[in-house]
């Protein structure tokens, strides 16, 4: 729109443009217009109001198409409401002239229908200011209503909807007209007509009494007639109508009702008409006569569909507060429908109306009440249920059988039961464990009533009745146990009525189905027990004929449901199983013939039914344990399954002679066979293929079949994209599980239990309610069909060729409705034929083969049938895909192309043209690349074709295909393509919604090929953006929602390409108004999006989602509203109506978005948002209310329900599943604050913050908040609900635990809470909770006492009671109490306490060794008050070891329980080669066939009690518990299982007990150690090495380890793997101290050697023996060494001097220095190093010194720098330890190894000699440390070594160096360190130093003089230099002493002040002064004699110094005093190492 911005259409630019583009161009000016009107300035419209009017209505006569004439229309509307209203009665008048005109031409048609569509506009918008001219419009338009053409009358109808709508009551008098003019519309041809019928008559009904009242009866005809053969628009449209309706003649209208005196409708009356539809349909009724007629014919589908949905609009309109207190009329009337013959005159017309009625309760029931009155109405429907059964048991005991009419009412019972028990499960299921209570209540007796139906005579009530025990066992786990062992016990009391053994084997099938969903299982035993009575039944099955079918049936019923208990159980009870298989079926042919001539028809029967039940069980088998299909069990398997096959072959004659009433049997044997090979590998039956493959091609060709059955494939073996061809997007509606039964395959949608009644067991797919599968008939041939595409590629091209033609002589031979059916199977079969080659990469054939295919597929291209066509299509593209040959992809391209040129009829074109679709899409764009060109050309031609709506459709919907697979290689193609689809959307009548549904999937296919070159700025690329966006707003304001859901993704496409360009501020309106819509996808799509949109902009989404006002909804919207909760409260409300799956998953990712990106920010908001939802009031969900009060219903009410007062319908509260997701929000929320910022923990810091932005927002201060929400959670009914807050309590304490409360010092803020943290864990130790609650609380009870909040013994009781109540019930032992779940549920609860003892135990152990290692504060206390208060405020309170007392008394259990977990965990962790090792009955914990789950159980928790052991071990130094504390241990287990496998414990020595236990927590931490998984927690890691840490520190384990080296060696190796692989500096940090402990380990027990041997072997002992060869893999050392090196490069990768050497290296980037904890870990590892040469034999030294020396001169190198403070880092300490320790070994003194010893040190000063030297690339060097180190050679080493001249140049230079140094710091440590070396004892090292540096010394000193210090260090300095210089005058002989002192004693005396000098002097000047003369004064008695002869020498020292003594005496007495003790202090070094070196 950049050419025109003004309001006026810019005239001139519109003619310069193309003919094409003028549309595009009206149309983006309409859409500016109508954004700018609303914001324009009325003075600005006023003045161009004449022009504007002129232009607009120029537009309505120039032919506009629809999109154009909707917003043409409606500008017009919003200028004349905005600016004059002056001229509006002339264009009105205008309008209606042209509507009058008699011009019918097709031309002339878009100009009528904009008038029509502005006079709409208008009364819409001004309604009654146009005043009394609305009758003359109304009959006008009803006028043209009757001569016009069917778009025309669906645009006048929506027109008087508006007209209506805008005039309101005003209309009144021509409201007869309308409603007779348009009643007779409501049975139009045109689909399109009937819903604008519908809407208007909605509309109407709003104001016209009469419509309810009086001609209700007639409405309801009406409606009725217009549903018979509607489609799925028309039946929402007319339900809506009729429901309506209803509802209003139930409930009038206020207003209304005031105007008129009006009769109100019963409930009784409306029911009664609504079920006349339901039952008759539109036939009239009774009075009519129409039953003699119709002859007593059934109901159209379709009508009783649509009464279907009529019945929900109806109870949704009347809201769910009426719906709660009319429920039991409610469901009475709509069982008495299902109840009702008429509804059941076939079995799948019966299935189809229980489908009705299941959907009529579950829509109402499950969407409108809340959980309460959920509860009620299960409560109604079980006295339905028993009302019913008390009538069935009447005629059942009725003997006499006088009542005859009573067994017609039974089997009409079955209807009604089944629909009550399925709604009753439903029920039940959604509310989980909520529903407790209604089960529970002895009142109702719900388990009795449904039970009982166990027993009905028919068997559809049956199975019903075990789905509905199966719902209520998974919601509620605890009662599946007992109710398996009811129905065990029924069977076998009730075991001759063949009722009973029927139902209850159902019941037990359907429990045992049903235990996957339940976490915790079932006990083992309970498999035992099927096993027992299948067993049972089976044997006894021949003594009865009554009693023999049902028996056959049950037992292999109950074998088969016994499968999908899965491996672990079904493992025991195979040999028995397979026994039982191979018995069923005749073991020779010689059997067989004998079988054949011996039995009647009964005895065949049986025979065939157990048969069934023998592969069904077999299939179930396969499908469920595929881990026990070992080749073995195949082999067994196959004997049964070929004699199974080859009685098929015998079956047909069998029939012949017995009656065809065997054929439903025959017909499940078959079907069973099928479905069981299908999942066996073909290659197992190749021999039987020629047989097999004449039986599948007989069953799907329909060859012995009659009935023209299809097959319910096809549809999913087609393409889901292809859903718009074939219609199958009703799958996606709300309204799936009833408008399946209008699909035109055989019994589609008629899915029921009774079909098949082992889908009882079977896992339910997923979206369904409950397990439906098809009629045997269909269901055989969709087996057949399935196998056949499994078989096919492992056929021989032969048979496929044979296979093919004797399919094109099928159809051949067929006619008519046949040819149609087996043509459907045929490629049905086909289609799964080539999906199986495609899945095996085999090919199709040589080219007979693919010629015979492709007749037979080309032939079926212009077949009349779509659904053909498009499986033809599809069959195309996948033979294209299998053969893959260019040559044969060009033939079947050029085949499609000539036809299309040539064709003229709409089926081969449509053909044809998805044909080349399909071509692209499995041949991809580079395989049909040259074709592409040609294809778009002519699909672009075909779309154009206006006559043919399916013609514009199919080439459409080829077109995206093609886009869609050919990617970039399109781009050529995309400018044409948009420009044709923007022309089409412009033009194309709204009513064909198909053709739009694919322009907006080509539209997205475009999006997707430009992707991201749409951000650009050139030209093209703004055309095409512009293009996109406007097509995308045309398909936004389509009426139909499947439009504007591919509006919505063709926007969210763009949004991810071009985030900028997209609006977000009118966009997300748009999608918050669809949430609400009725349609399942439309809301998808919405979802879809907005969760695309706040992944980037979630604070503008919800801005804009506030800003939603009246002014977006238009009147016929949605009533939402947002409230302020804001779009996120919209959110969670949906949560609670949505049931699809893919929906609600999206809610959770949007909403889990907005979480990250706001809730930290607006953290009180999303708190009370989490709040208002846990505490499920009723506040929440206010969205469903009406926005405005509208007068008139709105257009979607499906979910929504609206009511005249607010009353009537309060919202839903929250359901618990819902709450589930806030409990978890809620846990995300602290987890994200916790990222962000620690402030949000840290009480004082967040009321200063707080303080002063009032705004920000801190978790802590909602602390109570926070933890009432947990508090509620946890302690709901919900199972799921309880888990989640006792997560987020434990998330609570574990981040807040340490938060100190500012008030209150010494205290947390969480202490206060204590109460509500106790009561929130208590319920879940109560007995009945399930094991998985139990052990979650557990682990929260042991944060909590293991983080210290509480200090009070007493107060901490309370928790701790609650886990030594748990204890007790550990130490009960196995099978001591009845159980409810399954072994491995106990096994979790056991383990889960022990675990939380543990890390009690390790939380009290370390409060224990803290508090014994600082004894020293509390002594001092005494005379320091104030700092014993800051100190430890809590010492008095609070023993240090309290916690330790706690778990004193358990602990002798706890450590045998203990010990016995890692026994057990050792044994789960041995690799599947050692099972056969394992104890035969289970461990301490667990039972063998649970083993697979404990083992899950275990790793959760092996690791706390690991450490928990370790540390009860060192603390008892392995001694404790042996004797007779572990006797009761084993007499404590059941009888076998004994903890010790040696047998009695007690003759156990104790050496032999330490070893055991070493080995066991050893073997259990490397098992560990070794391969950690990736998802294992760090914590298990950091468990396990102190575990270790804490076992070495004892010394029994020390001496252990040590004994054995290979064991500290693998010990050292896994933790070097550990190290690669975990990177966190902890760990790393924890794995070094375990390598110490280790090495010292090795030490001590070398010492120990040594000591006892004698002195001359010393020197063999020791790693690396006389060779110094160290072995890798024996030896310690080099594991050791391995390990440290890796440590250290890790951390200072520049010691590697390969790095140094590669060519990407750069030398001379400074590095940071490293962090504390790495400094930490150097520094560790290091100090290890150096240890290490002491554990190796001299020769062993010399291998390993090179590398050690050089690495630590290595760290010394690049970690001495300098620091502000002077301070050594820790690894340089480390590293000059280290050298001193290698330097005074006592390998020094070895022989053998001198001359090498003598090298190596050399070498390692020579290279910190070298690192010193200064230079610019390390500018920072600490020379202080650098010296040190070169210091500690010199004084270690021997002269001989270290006195090389050239090393000693080098260490004289580094020294003078250092004197020289500008740092006064360096100079005083050199000083220091010169004063050592010139002590040394050793006269020759020291004397060639004194004499080169002492002169350097005394010149400097003499320097003083004239630069007097100016700082405490230069002082420091100087004193240090005179302090060598006393040293050296100390240590010369007699005879030199004048000469030294001469040196000493001027330079002394030139330090001193005179008077006037020192008074202003500086005051380290004055100390130097003083110092001087100090020392003069200490010095002078010393050396009298030497000390007068220097001082006599020169006059003028002697006078300086006596003036200076002088000075000092006249000072007074006191100063004196202080002045001689002050250089007393100041005589000792002031510089202090951390660490003493010397």
């Amino acid at each position: 729109m950049e050419l025109a911005h003004s309001l006026l259409l810019n005239e001139e630019a519109l003619a310069q443009i193309t003919e094409a583009k003028r549309p595009v161009f009206i149309f983006e000016w309409l859409r500016f217009l109508d954004k700018v009107l609303v914001a324009a300035n009325k003075v600005d419209v006023k003045e161009k109001q004449k022009k504007l009017v002129e232009q607009l209505t120029g537009l309505i006569s120039s032919a506009p198409g629809p999109p154009t004439r909707k917003l043409l229309a409606k500008n017009l509307a919003t200028l004349y409401s905005i600016g004059d209203t002056f001229t509006v009665f002339q264009t009105l008048d205008k309008c209606n002239d042209i509507i009058k005109s008699k011009d019918d031409t097709s031309a002339y048609l878009p100009t009528k229908l904009s008038a029509v569509a502005c006079v709409g506009a208008f009364y819409e918008r001004m309604g009654r200011m146009l005043g009394s001219s609305f009758p003359d419009t109304i009959n006008n338009m009803l006028k043209a209503l009757k001569s016009a053409e069917s778009q025309g009358r669906s645009e006048i109808l929506l027109s008087l909807q508006k007209v209506l709508n805008g005039l309101g009551g005003a209309a009144a008098s021509c409201h007869r007209d309308i409603y007779k003019n348009a009643r007779s519309l409501l049975t139009d041809r045109s689909m399109a007509v009937r819903c604008a019928v519908a809407k208007c008559l909605l509309e109407l009904q709003n104001e016209a009494v009469f419509m309810w009242t009086t001609e209700l009866e007639n409405v309801a005809t009406l409606c009725f007639k217009a549903l018979e053969g509607s489609n799925y628009g028309v039946r929402v449209a007319v339900s809506k109508l009729l429901g309506t309706v209803m509802a209003t003649a139930l409930i009038p209208k206020q207003a209304a009702v005031m105007r008129q005196n009006v009769k109100r409708a019963t409930l009784e009356e409306v029911l009664e008409l609504m079920a006349t539809g339901f039952l008759r349909g539109g036939s009239g009724f009774l009075k009519s006569g129409g039953e003699m007629l119709k002859g007593g014919g059934s109901v159209s589908r379709e009508v009783r569909v649509g009464v279907t949905q009529a019945y929900v609009v109806f109870v949704t309109t009347l809201g769910g507060q009426w719906l709660e207190r009319n429920f039991a009329t409610f469901l009475s009337h709509v069982l008495d429908l299902v109840g009702h013959p008429r509804a059941t005159q076939t079995h799948v017309e019966a299935v189809y109306s229980r489908r009705c009625v299941s959907f009529m309760l579950r829509s109402t029931l499950g969407g409108l009440l809340g959980e309460k009155a959920q509860m009620a109405a299960g409560k109604d429907i079980c006295l339905a249920l028993s009302k019913q059964m008390r009538a069935v048991e009447a005629v059942v005991n009725d003997t006499s059988g006088e009542n005859k009419a009573g067994t017609a009412d039974v089997s009409a019972t079955q209807h009604v039961m089944v629909c009550a028990l399925k709604e009753l499960g439903s029920l039940v299921q959604s509310l989980s464990a909520t529903a407790s209570p209604l089960i529970q209540e002895p009142s109702i007796g719900l388990l009795e009533t449904v039970s009982s139906v166990l027993l009905h005579p028919s068997m559809a009530a049956r199975l019903a009745a075990a789905w509905c025990l199966r719902c209520v066992a998974v919601a509620l786990p605890y009662q599946l146990t007992p109710l398996l062992e009811r129905c065990a016990e029924r069977i076998n009391n009730l075991k001759s009525s063949p009722e009973a053994v029927s139902g209850y084997s159902f019941a037990m099938a359907a429990l045992l189905g049903g235990v996957h969903q339940c976490p915790l299982g079932v006990p083992q035993s309970k498999g035992k027990l099927v096993v027992s009575i299948a067993e049972d039944l089976l044997r006894t099955a021949a003594q009865n004929s009554r009693l023999s079918l049902q028996r056959t049936q049950a037992g292999w019923l109950l074998l088969g449901a016994l499968m999908t208990l899965g491996p672990s159980l079904v493992r025991y009870h195979l040999p028995k199983m397979l026994l039982l298989w191979r018995n069923v079926f005749p073991r020779s042919q010689k059997e067989m013939e004998a079988e054949k001539a011996r039995g009647d028809s009964f005895t065949w029967q049986v025979t065939l039914e157990g048969r069934a039940g023998a592969l069904c069980a077999m299939r179930s088998f396969v499908a469920h344990c595929p881990e026990l299909l070992t080749e073995d069990v195949i082999r067994r398997l196959m004997t049964p399954i070929e004699c199974a096959m080859t009685m098929m072959s015998h079956v047909p004659s069998i029939i012949k002679v017995h009656g065809s009433h065997l054929k439903a049997s025959a017909a499940m044997v078959r079907l069973r066979l099928y479905d069981i090979l299908a999942l066996l590998p073909p290659k197992t039956y190749e021999g039987s293929f020629n047989a097999l493959l004449r039986e599948l091609v007989t069953e799907f060709t329909l060859t012995d079949n009659s009935a023209n059955t299809t097959t319910s494939l096809l549809r999913s073996l087609c393409h889901y994209d292809d859903s718009v061809l074939m219609g199958s997007w009703l799958q996606e509606t709300d309204h799936k599980s009833i408008e399946d039964q209008l699909q035109p395959n055989s019994a589609s949608g008629s899915g029921a239990l009774e079909h098949d009644p082992s889908s009882i067991y079977l896992r339910v797919p997923v979206g369904e309610a409950m397990p439906g599968p098809l009629p045997l008939g269909v269901s055989v041939i969709d087996a057949s069909v399935a196998l056949f595409g499994v078989v096919f590629p492992h056929v021989s091209f032969k048979h496929r060729l044979q296979m093919l033609d004797h399919f094109a002589e099928c159809i051949k031979q067929a006619k008519g409705v046949r040819q149609q059916a087996v043509q459907l199977n045929i490629f049905t079969a086909v289609l799964s034929a080539l999906k199986g080659l495609a899945e095996n990469k085999s090919t199709l054939g040589p080219e007979e083969v693919r010629k015979s295919a492709l007749a037979l597929v080309m032939g079926a291209l212009d077949n009349p049938n779509p659904i053909l066509r498009c499986a033809a299509g599809e069959a195309l593209g996948r033979m294209a895909q299998v053969v893959g040959e260019a040559t044969f992809i060009a033939r079947m391209a050029q085949y499609s192309f000539d036809k299309l040129k040539s064709a003229r009829d709409v089926v081969s074109r449509t053909g044809h043209s998805l044909a080349l679709g399909c071509l692209h899409r499995y041949v991809g764009g580079i395989g049909s690349g040259q074709h592409l060109k040609t294809s778009v050309s002519i699909l672009l031609a075909l779309a154009q074709d206006g006559t043919s709506h399916e013609v514009q459709t199919w080439a459409l919907h080829s077109l995206a295909l093609i886009v869609d697979s050919s990617g970039p290689m399109y781009r050529g193609y995309v400018e044409p393509t948009l420009s044709l689809v923007l022309t089409l959307l412009l033009t194309v009548p709204p009513s064909h919604t198909e053709v739009h549904q694919c322009l907006g999937r080509c539209l997205g296919a475009l999006i997707t090929t430009v992707g991201p070159e749409l951000q650009g700025n050139g030209a093209t690329i703004s055309t095409i953006r512009s293009s996109c966006l406007v097509g995308c707003a045309i398909m936004q304001d389509h009426s139909d929602s499947l439009v504007q859901a591919a509006a919505i993704s063709c926007l969210q496409q763009l949004h991810m390409f071009a985030p900028r360009h997209v609006n977000l501020s009118s966009l997300v309106p748009c999608l918050c108004v669809h949430l609400c819509s009725s349609h399942l996808l439309l809301r998808r799509a919405s979802v879809a999006c907005l969760r695309q949109l706040v992944q980037r902009e979630a604070a503008e989404v919800c801005e804009y989602a506030m800003s939603l006002d009246s002014t977006h909804i238009n009147s016929t919207s949605t009533d939402l509203n947002i409230t302020e909760t804001g779009l996120e409260g919209v959110l969670f409300g949906m949560l609670d109506r949505e049931t699809d799956r893919k929906l609600c998953h999206d809610i959770h990712d949007t909403l889990g978005h907005m979480l990250s990106s706001l809730a930290v920010d607006k953290l009180s908001h999303w708190l009370k948002l989490c709040k208002d939802v846990l505490a499920a009031t009723t506040d929440l969900g206010k969205e469903d209310e009406d926005s405005e009060k509208q007068d008139e219903i709105d257009d979607d009410i499906m979910f929504t329900a609206l009511g005249e007062d607010n009353n009537s319908k309060p919202s839903v509260a929250p359901r618990w599943v819902t709450r589930v997701f806030a409990a978890d929000c809620l846990c995300r929320i602290i987890l994200l604050c916790e990222n962000a910022d620690r402030t949000h923990f840290d009480l004082a810091a967040a009321r200063l913050a707080k303080a002063k932005n009032p705004k920000g927002d801190l978790l802590v201060l909602h602390l109570s908040d926070l933890i009432r929400m947990a508090f509620m959670a946890a302690t709901d009914n919900s199972n799921q609900l309880r888990m989640a807050g006792l997560q987020a309590l434990e998330d609570i304490i574990k981040k807040f635990a340490s938060v100190p409360e500012p008030e209150f010092p010494g205290h947390v803020i969480l202490e206060q809470y204590q109460a509500n943290v106790g009561a929130a864990l208590r319920p879940a130790f109560s007995p009945d909770t399930p094991s998985d609650i139990t052990a979650k609380a557990c682990q929260v009870c042991s944060t909590w006492i293991g983080s210290g909040v509480v200090s009070d013994l007493n107060d901490l009781r309370r928790v701790h009671n609650l886990l030594v109540s748990s204890l007790d019930k550990v130490q009960a032992g196995k099978g001591s109490c009845s159980q409810l779940y399954s072994e491995s549920a106990t096994t979790m609860e056991k383990l889960s306490v022990l675990k939380a003892w543990a890390e009690v135990y390790v939380v009290a152990m370390k409060i224990k060794k803290q508090a014994e290692s600082r004894p020293v504060k509390e002594v001092k206390g005494g005379d320091e008050e104030e700092e014993e208060e800051e100190e430890d405020v809590g010492a008095d309170v609070l023993p240090p070891d309290s916690l330790i007392l706690l778990v004193q008394p358990e602990l002798p259990s706890l450590s045998r329980l203990w010990l016995a977990v890692l026994r057990d965990y050792a044994l789960l962790t041995l690799p599947a080669e050692f099972s056969s090792q394992l104890p035969p009955d289970g461990g301490a914990f667990y039972t063998p066939e649970t083993i697979d789950t404990a083992r899950l159980h275990y790793r959760a928790s092996w690791a706390p009690v690991l450490h928990a052991v370790a540390l009860w071990l060192s603390s008892t130094g392995f001694r404790a518990g042996e004797g007779d504390e572990e006797a009761p241990a084993v007499s404590m287990q059941a009888p076998g299982a004994t903890i010790y496998p040696q047998g009695n414990p007690v003759a156990q020595s104790t050496e032999e007990l330490v070893k055991d236990r070493m080995h066991l927590m050893l073997g259990v931490s490397i098992e560990f150690l070794c391969f950690p998984r990736p998802e294992e927690p760090i914590e298990h890691v950091m468990s396990c090495l102190q575990a270790l840490f804490t076992l070495l520190n004892s010394p029994c384990a020390r001496t252990h380890i040590a004994d054995d080296q290979l064991l500290g060696v693998e010990l050292l190796n896994v933790l070097h793997r550990l190290l690669l692989t975990r990177d966190p500096p902890d760990v790393q940090l924890q794995v070094t101290t375990v390598v110490q402990e280790t090495i010292r380990a090795t030490q001590e027990h070398r010492r120990l050697l040594e000591d006892g041997g004698e002195k001359e072997s010393t020197f063999t002992l020791g790693e690396g023996g006389e060779t110094g060869e160290l072995l890798p893999g024996k030896s310690l050392v080099f594991a050791a060494m391995e390990l440290l090196v890796f440590v250290l490069v890790r951390h200072l990768p520049q010691l590697n001097t390969r790095v140094n050497d590669s060519p990407s290296h750069l030398p001379l980037r400074p590095r940071p220095p490293l962090p504390e904890e790495s400094c930490r870990l150097v520094a560790h590892t290091v100090s290890i190093l150096a240890e290490l040469p002491s554990l190796c034999s001299p020769q062993g030294s010399m291998t390993i010194l090179p590398t050690v020396l050089f690495l630590i001169t290595g760290v010394l190198k690049e970690t001495a720098v300098k620091t502000s403070d002077n301070s050594v880092p820790l690894p340089v300490s480390a590293a000059l330890q280290g050298i001193k320790t290698i330097i005074t070994s006592p390998l020094a003194r070895s022989e053998k190894t001198r001359t090498q010893w003598t090298v190596l040190v050399r070498s390692s000063l020579a290279s910190v000699i070298e690192y010193s030297q200064p230079d610019d690339s390390r500018p920072n060097m600490d020379e202080v440390s650098m010296l040190t180190a070169i210091t500690l050679f010199l004084l270690s080493g021997s002269s001989e070594v270290i006195g090389v001249t050239v090393l000693q140049q080098g260490c004289m230079d580094r020294y003078r160096n250092a004197l020289n140094s500008p740092d006064p710091w360096v100079q005083a440590r050199c000083y220091q360190l010169l004063l050592s070396v010139f002590q040394h004892p050793s006269r020759a090292l020291s004397t060639p130093y004194i004499h080169a540096l002492a002169p350097l010394m005394v010149e400097k000193l003499k320097g003083a003089e004239r630069s007097r210090p100016g700082t405490a260090m230069e002082l420091q300095a100087v004193q240090e230099g005179i302090r060598v210089l006393e040293n050296l005058v100390g240590m010369g002989e007699e005879q030199n002493r004048v000469q030294l002192l001469a040196l000493l004693v001027p330079t002394l005396v030139s330090y001193l002040l005179d008077d006037n000098a020192f008074s202003s002097a500086s005051p380290a000047s004055k100390g130097l002064h003083e110092f001087a003369l100090h020392n003069l004064m200490r010095i002078g008695p010393l050396y009298p004699a030497a000390f007068k002869t220097v001082i006599g020498a020169a006059p003028e020292l002697k006078i300086r110094l006596e003036s200076a003594i002088r000075a000092n005496q006249a000072s007074s007495k006191a100063k004196a005093a202080a002045l001689l003790a002050q250089p007393a202090v100041q005589a000792a070094p002031t510089i202090k190492l951390k660490t003493s070196f010397f």
